[in-house]
């Protein structure tokens, strides 16, 4: 039965969450998901030995995704990518690396489940430097993708998109913080198989009675070009500059830069290492690491007598496009949507918003944020082929105006 908006707004059940005496409430949706814990299947990390043992492909590393290899002939083999569990999004994440005895050219032709498609256009890692492979190098068929490699004994790392495990975002943020004492680095908890949580509280002068925005990324481990437009927009508020000063002198940011570690570094489609779409437990928090989040964010809003005014949860999809709440007028701030949108078309040249707007009828976290804190929530998704100067230039002015319109509000 479908509930009505009323009793969808807020569930007032309240729970303790962990340890201590921090409890934070439920928030229902129209339609429940369920996120308790289900099966994954783990690849087997290893190197594959090809030609008689001439050519080499492996996935033995972080963020490496590649289930079975099997060869047609002397200059092509398939390969068989598979998801962490079903059903699942159709986002086939793969990474391997691949090289030679001999220098050759080798073609690997991609194979997943029935019903799953090819995405991501392969990203080549050769000499520490990343680029897209090019058309020379590409073969589409009506089923399969074919990529064409000139192999050496210098590995060449293919891959959906640039990796970035979790021991990257580290060194990122690591070398961010460097000089930056308002920011603090903090630990919200740990992953399902024990990996760190990390949160950036940021604050100038204190942290009392100051409105708190959110900010998210990784929930989805392929979804790195969403990342990079969460660096760009943070790096851009870190920025020692007049309007950062001020604005970190009247706001605080709660920056969570890697919501799922765990699925990151195991080369997941989408899910968590308890096979869970993490983006569909913001309503009874079965999962750590939303859970843990959440309680954070509870804990901070409790002792420092604050509220929620923002939350952004930076992902990927095929195109850039802002995914709003189309409720509005009960929010924080009923008209930061329309003005914010209003200066990046106005501030970047030749830029239209693509903004797809409803109230969110899953669990996602831009319909907590709504019905658990009246909030305005949004989740900012980066196209999968856009560019990084594009994004920077996104998250850079997105991030002004951002702070622009908050201090004024």
């Amino acid at each position: 039965m479908k509930l009505s908006r009323s009793v969808v707004v807020i569930l007032l059940i309240v729970s303790s969450i962990g340890s201590g005496c921090t409890t934070v409430k439920s928030v229902s949706f129209e339609n429940y998901v369920d996120t308790t814990a289900k099966p994954i299947k783990l690849q087997a990390k290893k190197t594959f030995k090809l030609n008689n043992g001439d050519i080499y492909l492996s996935n033995a590393f972080n963020g490496a995704r590649l289930n079975d290899v099997k060869q047609i002939n002397d200059t092509l083999a398939e390969i068989y990518i598979q998801p962490e569990n079903s059903p699942i999004n159709n986002s086939p994440y793969y990474a391997f690396k691949a090289w030679s005895d001999l220098p050759t050219s080798f073609y690997l032709r991609f194979k997943y489940p029935k019903g799953y498609n090819h995405r991501y256009v392969p990203k080549l890692k050769i000499n520490d430097k990343w680029k897209i492979a090019d058309s020379t190098q590409l073969f589409t068929s009506k089923d399969a993708m074919t990529v064409k490699l000139s192999l050496t004994t210098e590995p060449i790392l293919v891959s959906a998109q640039e990796i970035q495990s979790s021991v990257d975002v580290k060194n990122w943020y690591s070398a961010l913080l460097k000089g930056k004492d308002f920011v603090h680095l903090n630990s919200y908890g740990t992953s399902v198989l024990g990996k760190n949580l990390p949160v950036l509280d940021i604050h100038k002068n204190g942290k009392d009675n100051k409105d708190l925005i959110i900010l998210l990324t990784r929930q989805h481990p392929p979804e790195v070009t969403g990342y990079f437009a969460f660096q760009a927009f943070l790096e851009t508020i870190l920025k020692d500059s007049e309007l950062s000063n001020t604005f970190l002198n009247t706001y605080r940011i709660l920056a969570f830069p890697i919501m799922n570690p765990d699925g990151v570094d195991l080369g997941h489609w989408r899910h968590n290492a308890n096979g869970v779409d993490l983006n569909r437990d913001w309503s009874r928090y079965n999962q750590p690491e939303i859970k843990q989040a959440v309680k954070y964010i509870s804990k901070a809003i409790k002792k420092s007598k604050t509220r929620v005014i923002l939350g952004l949860d930076f992902h990927s999809t095929w195109y850039d496009v802002f995914y709003t709440n189309e409720s509005r007028a009960k929010t924080t701030m009923p008209q930061f949507i329309d003005n914010w949108f209003i200066a990046l078309e106005h501030n970047i040249p030749d830029y239209t918003v693509n903004e797809t707007s409803s109230d969110s009828d899953k669990p996602v976290s831009k319909g907590w944020f709504l019905y658990g804190h009246d909030a305005v929530g949004i989740t900012y998704e980066i196209g999968d082929t856009t560019s990084k100067t594009e994004i920077n230039r996104i998250g850079k002015v997105s991030a002004t105006e951002m702070m622009k319109i908050l201090l004024k509000k």
